[in-house]
């Protein structure tokens, strides 16, 4: 039976009960919406290993470690017997296993590869987690499995390894696949598919920061690229409907060092696959 075409232009929908159970809040308090929605927001969906992904799943040596930052375990995945180590980060909902096209690669080109299940995702503990707790989680990898030449992220995972360079991450170059890139228009988004009011974006990027003491825009990923002089190539679809490609486009803006490579029709996870996208990474980690 041939395989059903993925729709690159059809964004990912958020069920309908949840978005009856946000409307439902709305009407009793703003604060019980606001904490509602918060936990929606950092609320991952963990989805089962699919078969493509088994093999480096089962080849894999999988291995559960503490980051004492966060106070949680995390799942590592080491791929691969190589000294030349390659960092690679999935996004929002993912797993460790989920590039794992991109890993095939470079394990063929002499690299292995050290992933991870991100908290509350995957195998990794927990229900709820925020991209601070990704950015802890690479810091604590590299400690313990680094150094790696190579660090490699999708959508949150970009953004994360981004971040994860700014606060002191080492590695000669780094490519970001499908990253978003400022927080509010992420809250914006996230408020919009709830049919919510534009308004409690704001009371939601409110709500973390006095939660978590931080400003959510310091997390945006153009802020990091500002701040970095590591050599980043940054990917994008221009028909991503999870993430606009004027994210990919402003982030590249902001890098001192920054290549940028655009592509049409594989929208936000089918580029993750695309010979051609992993033909451009080859190209670039290349170390001259």
């Amino acid at each position: 039976m041939a395989k059903k075409a993925i729709n690159p232009t059809k964004s990912l929908k958020i069920p309908a009960i949840i978005i009856i159970s946000a409307k439902i809040c709305a009407l009793l308090s703003t604060k019980l919406l606001t904490k509602f929605t918060a936990r929606i927001f950092t609320t991952p969906i963990k989805h089962k290993v699919p078969k493509r992904e088994l093999h480096m799943d089962t080849k894999s040596i999988q291995k559960r470690i503490n980051v004492p930052s966060v106070g949680k375990n995390i799942v590592t995945y080491h791929y691969g017997q190589n000294d030349r180590k390659i960092l690679l980060v999935h996004g929002w909902s993912g797993r460790g296993t989920q590039l794992f096209k991109i890993a095939e690669e470079l394990l063929q080109n002499g690299y292995s590869i050290v992933s991870f299940d991100a908290p509350a995702h995957g195998k990794s503990e927990g229900k709820t987690t925020i991209m601070s707790e990704f950015i802890a989680s690479i810091l604590e990898i590299e400690k313990q499995y680094g150094p790696f030449e190579i660090a490699i992220g999708h959508s949150l995972g970009g953004m994360s390894v981004l971040n994860a360079i700014k606060d002191g991450l080492k590695v000669k170059k780094a490519v970001i696949i499908g990253s978003g890139d400022i927080v509010q228009d992420i809250l914006d988004e996230f408020i919009f598919k709830l049919k919510l009011k534009k308004q409690n974006g704001n009371l939601l990027r409110d709500f973390f920061e006095k939660k978590y003491q931080l400003k959510m825009d310091d997390f945006s990923a153009y802020r990091a690229a500002q701040k970095i002089n590591t050599p980043v190539l940054v990917i994008h679809d221009n028909d991503d409907p999870e993430v606009p490609v004027k994210a990919g486009i402003h982030i590249h803006q902001n890098l001192k060092n920054g290549s940028l490579f655009l592509t049409d029709g594989l929208g936000h996870r089918k580029i993750l696959g695309n010979q051609n996208v992993i033909k451009k990474i080859l190209e670039f980690i290349k170390i001259d």
